[in-house]
This record gives C-alpha cells, sequence and structure tokens, in this order.
C-alpha cells in the first residue's frame, strides 16, 4: 500500500514537467507553420505588383494627367486593381517611356506623334509592330495664344514663339503645322507655365499648347493679362493628320468674348502599350485593365470626369497601327454577346461602321452613345 502510494505520488509530480514538454511541442509546431515575415511580405509584393499597372501622362498641368486620374478614381479597387498615373513630359516623351521605360506599362500620346516617328525612324525602325493601341481617346486642340494686339497667325511670321519643350509633342504638332501653312518662326523651347509668363511681359509674342480643351493651365488666365487666341485655318495639307476644332466662351472665358468663336485645329489622343507576348505578365496586366476599363465604361460619362470622356469611343480604329490584342478580344467577345439578339447585332455593327469611318458619319459624341448603349444592354445579359 505504501509502495502503491509513492508510486502514484512520483507520477503526479512528473505532469507539470510533462504539460510543459507537451506545449512547447505545440508552440514549436505553431511557429514552424507560420509564415516567415520575409514570405509574407514577398506575397503582399507579388500581389501588389501583378495587380497594378502605370500609366504616363503628360506634364502636372495637362489634359492627360486629369484624364488618367479619372481612370485611377473609376478602376481602382485595392488589390485587385491598382492604376498609378504618372506625371511624364507630354506625348512624343510618352510615347518613348512606354517602349524604353522599365515600369510604364501604357501611355497617352497622338496620332501625329506615332506617325512622325514611324516616319523619322528617331526611336527605331518598325515601331508600328512595337506599339499597339489600347484606345483611341479624345481630340486635343492647338492653342496658340498671343499678346491682345497680334492680328491673325500669320502676323507671326518671323516673331518669337514657344513650341514647347525640345522632343514635345507640342513642338512636333508647332512645326508641322507652321510648316504647312508656310509660316516661319523664331523658335524657343519652354515649358508651358514659363511661356505663360513670358508672353504676359513681352517676353515672347506666342505660344502653343496641344491640349484638351478646357486645359487647366489656359483657364487660370484673366482677362487683364492681355492675351487672346489666334485661330489656326484647317487647310487640305492639315487634314491627313488633324480634325477642325473650336474654341468658345464656355472654354475660356477670360480668353473669348461671349458668342464668339475662334476655329483651330485638333489631334487625337491615344491610349497604347508596348506589343507584349500574350503569354507575358505584362500582357496579362494590360488584359486586366482592358476588361476593367472597357466594362466600366459609363462611370466616365458623369461628373467630376472631364468632359472629353464624352467624346471617347473604344471601338474606333487607328488606321496603320495594331489594336492590343486585349482590346481586340473584348470588342470580339462583345460582339459575339451582341449576337444572340438581332437587333443589338444590327446596332453594335452600325456602331464598328462609324467607328471605322470617322466624323464624316457619326460625331464622337454619338460614336459614344452608340457604345454606352452597347455596354449597358450587355450589363443586363450578364445579369439574366
Amino acid at each position: 500500500m505504501r509502495i502503491a502510494l509513492a508510486v502514484g505520488l512520483c507520477l503526479l509530480s512528473l505532469l507539470p514537467f510533462a504539460a510543459v514538454e507537451t506545449g512547447a511541442a505545440n508552440a514549436k509546431d505553431s511557429a514552424k507553420n507560420r509564415p516567415s515575415p520575409t514570405s509574407v511580405r514577398e506575397s503582399y509584393r507579388t500581389r501588389l505588383n501583378n495587380n497594378m499597372v502605370t500609366i504616363m501622362a503628360g506634364s502636372a498641368q495637362a489634359t492627360d494627367l486629369t484624364i488618367v486620374q479619372d481612370i485611377a478614381a473609376a478602376l481602382d479597387d485595392g488589390e485587385a486593381l491598382r492604376v498609378v498615373p504618372m506625371v511624364g513630359q507630354g506625348p512624343a516623351q510618352s510615347l518613348k517611356d512606354v517602349m524604353f521605360m522599365r515600369g510604364v506599362d501604357m501611355g497617352i500620346t497622338h496620332t501625329n506623334v506615332l506617325k512622325h516617328f514611324a516616319r523619322t525612324g528617331e526611336v527605331g525602325p518598325g515601331i508600328e509592330s512595337q506599339v499597339t493601341y489600347v484606345a483611341k481617346l479624345f481630340n486635343e486642340e492647338m492653342h496658340v495664344v498671343a499678346r491682345a494686339e497680334t492680328s491673325d497667325l500669320g502676323a507671326l511670321e518671323g516673331k518669337t514663339v514657344n513650341i514647347g519643350v525640345a522632343g514635345s509633342g507640342a513642338e512636333i504638332t508647332a512645326r508641322l503645322v507652321f510648316e504647312a501653312l508656310s509660316i516661319t518662326v523664331r523658335e524657343v523651347h519652354l515649358n508651358e507655365a514659363d511661356a505663360l509668363a513670358k508672353l504676359k511681359t513681352g517676353g515672347i509674342d506666342a505660344t502653343v499648347v496641344v491640349a484638351g480643351k478646357p486645359t487647366p493651365i489656359l483657364s487660370q488666365l484673366d482677362r487683364g493679362d492681355g492675351l487672346k487666341f489666334l485661330g489656326v485655318p484647317y487647310i487640305k495639307g492639315l487634314e491627313a493628320d488633324y480634325y477642325p476644332a473650336v474654341l468658345d466662351n464656355s472654354d475660356y472665358p477670360a480668353l473669348v468674348e461671349d458668342g464668339a468663336r475662334v476655329d483651330t485645329i485638333s489631334v487625337c489622343a491615344v491610349l497604347v502599350s508596348f506589343n507584349w507576348k500574350t503569354d507575358s505578365t505584362r500582357y496579362r496586366k494590360i488584359d486586366r485593365f482592358v476588361d476593367r476599363f472597357f466594362s466600366n465604361f459609363d462611370a466616365f460619362q458623369v461628373a467630376p470626369r472631364h468632359p472629353k470622356w464624352r467624346q471617347v469611343n473604344f471601338a474606333a480604329t487607328l488606321e496603320g497601327w495594331k489594336r492590343s490584342p486585349a482590346s481586340q478580344a473584348w470588342i470580339d467577345r462583345a460582339k459575339s454577346v451582341a449576337a444572340a439578339d438581332p437587333s443589338t447585332q444590327a446596332r453594335f455593327d452600325t456602331f464598328l461602321a462609324e467607328a471605322d469611318t470617322g466624323p464624316a458619319s457619326a460625331s464622337p459624341e454619338e460614336q459614344a452613345k452608340l457604345f454606352r448603349a452597347f455596354v449597358e444592354w450587355s450589363k443586363t445579359q450578364d445579369q439574366n
């Protein structure tokens, strides 16, 4: 009896030690299964970068940056997709950045800039196969701002005119347009803010700004600045690359009298990307962006989005250039959905035809209205 009692007491005394050993073993197993801080960070870094796209825009004062900020505001949804706007140096540099700068997925450039680089080979041969367009966007107007005493564009012959920083889209457009109009100016290369400051004090005679109206930096001008817009005639030599445009009081109350208009020209802005292989990570990022961008078209048609969105038609074609496979695939899928209803198919075919034939058959606003109607129909089909 005494021996049994002694054995029992010994066993009881060992229980706390056994419990400690068991707890230590469980803690060790738990620590072994817990992800390391390094693996947690790497997992988050991978998710963040795989779901992020960057878009190179124009300068901080450009309409392009406002447009890219609109895209980010409308499409960002946390870790699933994040759009990062990048402040750039205009459409010419944005195209170069898309082609050569690491980390740039897309950028906004101009159609005449694309043609210029294709013709000159400045960024290497075969640019048509290296760059694809995600979507044609809207037209950006050529603003020629001069002193109030300047009569017309021809009066700038031999005068000092800022055509934008060297290598910029404004420089390319200004040179091509002045050459077509047989006007020779003394070129200077300033950013928009410095040019306007010099223009106000008489340091230069005019400055050229190519941006979607109303562009912020020109909207800040006052009547007391003594400046005006000069008209740009839409001659035959400009018809291939430009569209007629108008600046009026609703665009710039301080520079255009109520009821007056200033005729000018515009060039099409386009969202481009590098022509990545369809099995690459970079392409998959573009594909994810396109699906969300095109499917949420209506989000860009309401305030506070820029009024230029009302001109956008995602299905419009850019002659001589390849559409991004991601964009083409989305349009093809949308067309196949529309085929389920003959009346919708007819409307969509009409829409595509108008997109291809340009402004002669339908205004950008009318084309955009057709596309909005189609997208709305597609949404109702998806819900059924």
